[in-house]
């Protein structure tokens, strides 16, 4: 196991009376891509600022390797940040902006040449050096934004939605691009963004962050396959959330049909909440299912159809490469390993408190 790099250790953090942080605790390894995921306003962002020491907590300490940088500047710390916005000099070359950190640091011309150089190749750009920012595309901005922060051989990179003014394609491109980079590198990479679909396909370890709070930590498989609670299930993916009763282990009545789970430890009788991905639900012939309902709504994804099935007073949302067309009776099937039963939360304030490791 690789050692703990950076520790979060109790940091809070409010503004103008409101509390971004509450207690928040958490490791990051050496070489791990860690990514901080959750709606705008989860203090996802202000955890990264603490972290580059841009921001002071109120509370709590930031370790790096063992030494308390927390009142360290960020100039002074051993690591680098990319932002959405590239924060390139327009009125100097590519060379130019590469450099920038490296003279301030007097490192040698030689030294400083094969610096840009190594960084361009590395990200794609060779031969770029005299060309200006305001002649690169947004994709090419960006890879020179993070070219200019490699160059400085951080032990932590930062990256705040460094994608997200970028189009589609080629925000998928530069996804790949960066895993490349951290596996080529060896730099940690702390990745900031609320889009579920970049932190699956990037990271090592998902941080989902809701009001302050810390809901769930884990690798994108585990996540997505075994969410804590009904918020990370909901943010991560599209989810069918139901109300049910545990009648006992192994055994789960939702919307008044008992339906065979794998779950056990939650009791008898006891209030939950099941969570079963919409690629989970099977659709069958009426005389088949566990239940049944009728086709309401159809969408073609490409991969897959998109369909809502009402059945048993709730809408079901379905995705199979079987078409069944709206106002057709189907049957719904789930495998028992598909039906992720969860604590159902006491209050709303328990709704957003953190789990802990």
């Amino acid at each position: 196991m690789s050692k703990v790099l950076v520790n979060l250790e109790h940091i809070s953090k409010s503004y103008d009376g409101q509390m971004v942080l509450d207690d928040l605790n958490l490791y990051i390894r050496e070489n791990e891509f860690l990514t901080l995921l959750g709606p705008s306003g989860c203090g996802k962002t202000t955890t990264l600022r603490i972290l580059g020491g841009f921001e002071q907590p109120d509370t709590g300490r930031v370790i790096f390797e063992d030494q308390d940088i927390t009142t360290l500047p960020a100039n002074k710390r051993q690591l680098n940040t990319v932002f959405q916005k590239y924060a390139l000099f327009t009125h100097m070359t590519i060379a130019e902006n590469i450099a920038f950190g490296l003279k301030i640091k007097n490192k040698s011309k030689s030294y400083i040449d094969d610096k840009i150089k190594y960084a361009l190749k590395l990200v794609n750009l060779d031969g770029y050096e005299k060309r200006m920012p305001d002649s690169l595309s947004g994709g090419q901005q960006q890879r020179i934004a993070i070219a200019r922060a490699i160059v400085n051989e951080p032990k932590l990179l930062l990256l705040d939605e460094p994608l997200g003014a970028l189009d589609l394609k080629l925000r998928q491109d530069m996804q790949y691009e960066l895993i490349r980079l951290k596996n080529e590198l060896g730099i940690t990479f702390i990745y900031v963004t609320h889009d579920q679909e970049e932190a699956l396909t990037m990271s090592d370890t998902i941080v989902v962050m809701n009001q302050g709070y810390i809901q769930q930590i884990g690798t994108p498989e585990n996540i997505y396959n075994e969410p804590e609670n009904a918020f990370v299930a909901d943010f991560i993916g599209d989810s069918n959330i139901i109300g049910a009763t545990m009648i006992e282990d192994k055994l789960v009545e939702i919307l008044g049909t008992r339906f065979a789970c794998v779950d056990v430890g939650f009791g008898q009788n006891k209030p939950v909440d099941v969570v079963i991905r919409p690629e989970d639900v099977e659709l069958v012939d009426e005389s088949e299912g566990t239940i049944t309902g009728v086709v309401s709504h159809l969408i073609f994804k490409g991969v897959h159809y998109e369909m809502e099935v009402q059945a048993a007073g709730f809408e079901w949302l379905v995705h199979s490469t079987r078409m069944f067309p709206v106002g057709t009776p189907v049957g719904i099937k789930v495998d028992p390993f598909n039906i992720q039963i969860m604590n159902k939360p006491e209050s709303e304030d328990e709704e957003a408190a953190k789990i802990d490791e």
